[in-house]
């Protein structure tokens, strides 16, 4: 059989360039797995992947013609069915080889063997291999089918009459194996073997020689980078070929920004735009977001600052750019008139105007207004101040709470929702107030996602703190918690964001207590009824406009504390474990639920330090049985060893042991050396060993026992402040 590379074309009008990098992917991976389930391609195949805004294509080495043959052993049915007393066909039997495409001359051919207890008949037959165009057909449907299209468009074919639904209508099929056409058809196209390149900078059809020749004569007779990563490669190149060339300027560029640009370009070339420098008296991040986000360009900063020069990706290379240019530069200037306009007319009222109006914005139908909401941040920002810096903290705080949701109305958040919290910042220095309060508004948001960065000062960590606190608590008390990947507010999200600022800040706030200071002040801010209010912003589901009395208790407090403890302590697992931490490492220690989750590292390390050391395995398991064997009693153990029932030597040594080692390791604890409060314990590896292989706990006298109870019950509390050491048993 020849085997030759394979190409597969399908030429479309312009796809959604958000969704392009994805799409090229899949449709790759989809066709490129069915030919090889279908042992059309083989072991060695390579696929190369290619996406441009006007084409998905796909490009496999070693791909047959036809696959080999398959000697296949179809089961058929217990011999005692198949077959009758005298060793005739049944029916059934009959009925089974016809819909196999073979008939009665095949049975006495039919191979018997067990099948578990009974003997079975089975078919051995030869299945021939699938053709390149039969395979290839069966390919290119099922990527089609599969592709991850969010919405189809639904066009007329050619003929005027047929329809067909694809994310894009599409206007060319090109199926190469080495030189020849495969015959398939798919969204009404037949294959060729001519494409099109560059809309603008290619006018002829391309004759594609070969399957091998396609990505280089798109490049050279088209016009085209069709590699998706070459061409974002190309205008990273030329970007910073521009920095370079300006005084070390810096371009911002994201990635998502570029694979955007990428998406939406088949031959790009970058080139230098200009704006007023009256814009720059608008805060940069409203015209670096404008820029990027409506027209795609590409700012430039120098040591951080704004300048009035961007790039943009132009799909159209010319010696003579100033028509583009200048066309770039028109459009961008309205829209930088707008944001400052928007500035201008916000800097005409104080952020502080803007707080009761809040009172106006659905926060949620079950816990009202944003207004209402942030009286209650206020509330948990002050208590956290208080608790953290004193009076002064706690009033810098609650106030600085009461105006971190004032700049959602208004303007230019209304129109870049993205800039909330740093408008906020922006309006508030505007109106005199102290950069410590309006960096703190700013942060509150923060972190917003994994790896950001953590409020600056520590106003900015009391409310943020209790923003997302606030959220937890409220959604989790009228059951909107998360299910399965849904999140719908973020409280994965808020969770980890506490976890951080608690650990990273080394915060001395206990989390039960958090919560339950939460709940209390829920507990104390009563929802009345209200007069109809438009809904203007929050989730307000199911809410009509008017809000009855809700009961916020839904469940009880404490109930709902330990749920929402628990979730918080399962979204530390995880992060901790992402962090590199062994899953026994982290179950020792979040057992133990610590409230101060700033000593969480310092635990760690302990254990992982304790583990390291010769008795520690057996100490692990020794109070593995400890516990198990505690679980067993019934009541409580013995507050108070006797030194009188202390009866075998063994039982004698270990309390020894533990009322000089356990001091120890009390003050080590205390001290905050977790590593040398564990590492102490080692020293109890030999009298614990000697107990359990000469000492029966379980006896039938009862004081005795009890006795033994007790003193295991100590030894039990003294390995387990810093981790629970039994989780490190293999």
């Amino acid at each position: 059989m020849s085997v030759k590379s394979l190409l597969v074309e399908l030429l479309v009008e312009e796809l959604p360039p958000k969704s392009l990098k994805e799409l090229g992917e899949n449709f790759a991976a989809v066709l490129f797995a069915s030919l090889k389930d279908q042992d059309l391609a083989s072991s060695a195949a390579i696929m190369t992947v290619y996406a441009t805004p006007r084409r998905l294509a796909v490009h496999v080495t070693d791909v047959t013609e036809q696959a080999a043959d398959k000697s296949v052993s179809q089961k058929l049915m217990p011999v005692a069915v198949g077959l009758d007393a005298n060793g005739q066909a049944t029916p059934a039997l009959l009925k089974k080889l016809a819909g196999l495409g073979a008939d009665v001359s095949v049975v006495p051919k039919l191979k018997r063997a067990m099948d578990g207890k009974a003997e079975t008949l089975f078919f051995d037959s030869v299945v021939k291999g699938v053709t390149l165009a039969e395979g290839l057909q069966m390919a290119i449907d099922a990527a089609i089918a599969k592709l991850p299209i969010a919405k189809v468009m639904t066009y007329q074919l050619a003929d005027g009459w047929s329809s067909v639904r694809f994310v894009r209508p599409a206007h060319g099929l090109v199926a190469l194996h080495g030189t020849d056409v495969v015959p398939v058809k798919v969204l009404g196209l037949e294959a060729r073997n001519t494409t099109q390149g560059h809309r603008f900078m290619s006018s002829a059809a391309i004759r594609i020689r070969e399957a091998n020749s396609y990505a280089e004569q798109l490049l050279n007779e088209g016009k085209v980078i069709a590699n998706f990563a070459e061409r974002r490669a190309s205008i990273v190149k030329q970007l910073e070929s521009f920095r370079v060339s300006k005084e070390s300027d810096e371009i911002i560029r994201p990635d998502a920004l570029l694979d955007e640009v990428t998406a939406l370009v088949e031959w790009p070339k970058v080139y230098e735009c200009h704006f007023d420098h009256e814009f720059l008296s608008v805060p940069q991040e409203c015209l670096i977001l404008t820029m990027q986000t409506n027209q795609k360009y590409f700012p430039c900063t120098l040591n951080g600052v704004l300048r009035n020069r961007f790039l943009v990706v132009s799909n159209v290379e010319t010696a003579e750019p100033a028509s583009i240019v200048g066309g770039n530069e028109r459009v961008v200037r309205p829209r930088l008139a707008d944001a400052k306009f928007f500035f201008d007319q916000d800097r005409k009222k104080t952020l502080g105007s803007h707080v009761k109006s809040l009172d106006k914005v659905m926060y949620h139908n079950k816990l009202g207004t944003q207004g209402e909401r942030m009286q209650r941040v206020s509330a948990i920002a002050k208590a956290i101040g208080e608790q953290l810096g004193g009076e002064t903290l706690a009033t810098l705080a609650g106030e600085t709470a009461r105006l971190a949701k004032a700049d959602l109305l208004t303007d230019m958040v209304g129109e870049f929702p993205e800039l909330q919290g740093i408008m906020g910042r922006y309006y508030a220095q505007h109106d005199g107030l102290s950069d410590e309060i309006a960096f703190a508004i700013e942060d509150h948001y923060k972190p917003r996602f994994a790896g950001d960065i953590l409020p600056r000062n520590m106003v900015g960590i009391c409310v943020a703190l209790a923003d997302k606190l606030e959220t937890l608590v409220g959604m989790f008390r009228i059951g909107q918690t998360p299910t399965g990947d849904k999140d719908p507010f973020a409280l994965r999200r808020h969770a980890l964001g506490v976890i951080r600022i608690l650990i990273e800040k080394e915060l001395p706030l206990a989390l039960d207590e958090l919560i339950e200071r939460v709940s209390g002040i829920f507990e104390n801010s009563a929802i009345h009824n209200v007069s109809p209010r438009p809904h203007m912003g929050g989730d307000g589901a199911g809410d009509d406009g008017r809000r009855a009395t809700v009961s916020l208790s839904h469940k009880d407090d404490k109930t709902i504390g330990l749920i929402l403890r628990d979730f918080v302590y399962d979204r530390l697992s995880a992060n901790l474990r992402e962090q590199g931490y062994t899953a026994q490492e982290v179950d020792a220690v979040v057992a133990l639920h610590p409230q101060l989750l700033g000593d969480i590292p310092k635990r760690l390390a302990a254990v992982r330090a304790f583990a390291a050391l010769p008795e520690a395995a057996a100490l692990a398991a020794a109070n593995k049985r400890v516990g198990n064997i505690l679980k067993k009693m019934e009541g409580d153990a013995g507050a108070e060893i006797k030194a009188a029932l202390l009866r075998e030597s063994a039982e004698q040594t270990l309390h020894q042991a533990l009322g000089q080692i356990a001091p120890e390791a009390n003050v080590a604890f205390k001290a905050g050396d977790y590593t040398g409060s564990l590492q102490v314990l080692a020293a109890l590896r030999a009298p614990v060993d000697a107990f359990f292989d000469n000492v029966m706990v379980n006896v039938e006298d009862a004081a005795l026992r009890a006795n033994r109870l007790a003193l295991l019950a100590q030894l039990h509390q003294a390995m387990n402040r810093v981790a629970d050491i039994s989780k490190l048993a293999a």
